[in-house]
């Protein structure tokens, strides 16, 4: 199944010049979210003992993955939102500045730990996610996406690490 088919792209949002990927549409039918999950699955076999998955659509894409992945899955969230002793994590937008939080007791020393979201953009999110885990004593066995936009730094943001796209615009 080509699952290009059945992302809507909305042009000039959410501002002018930008088109938006809007997986909505994708995951309201099941034969669309279950394909999506089972070929970001299918993107490595590597042994993972936590799926790390970040606010928001992290989290739609990164629960299935861990369980397909028989291991347990880590939310990675917007300050303020997880009930324990968090970690956080400072990173730039392109106007201004963002933070993500993960308990301090997520991820165990020695973990080997895969990152699944949407989307890569920037890298600046994500990038941010792999120093929380490291910080942790994390192991980044990868990074995941069902959506990877080529014409911006997100693999460079990156870069050292393994990852990989199910789609690429």
């Amino acid at each position: 199944m080509d699952l290009r088919d059945k992302i809507r792209a909305l042009k000039d949002y959410p501002s002018e010049g930008i088109i938006f990927r809007d997986i909505t549409t994708l995951l309201k039918e099941a034969d669309g979210f279950k394909a999506a999950i089972d070929q970001i699955s299918d993107l490595r076999d590597d042994e993972v003992d936590v799926v790390v998955g970040i606010e928001a659509r992290g989290f739609i894409v990164g629960a299935p993955i861990a369980y397909k992945k028989n291991c347990g899955f880590v939310p990675v969230r917007k300050p303020g939102k997880l009930p324990a002793e968090t970690i956080s994590k400072e990173y730039a937008l392109e106007y201004g500045i963002d933070k993500i939080e993960m308990h301090k007791d997520a991820i165990k020393e020695g973990s080997r730990v895969l990152i699944v979201d949407d989307l890569l953009a920037t890298g600046g999110t994500s990038k941010a996610a792999v120093e929380l885990i490291e910080s942790l004593g994390g192991i980044v066995v990868g990074l995941d996406f069902l959506i990877e936009l080529e014409g911006l730094p997100g693999r460079e943001a990156l870069k050292g690490y393994d990852v990989r796209s199910v789609i690429k615009y």
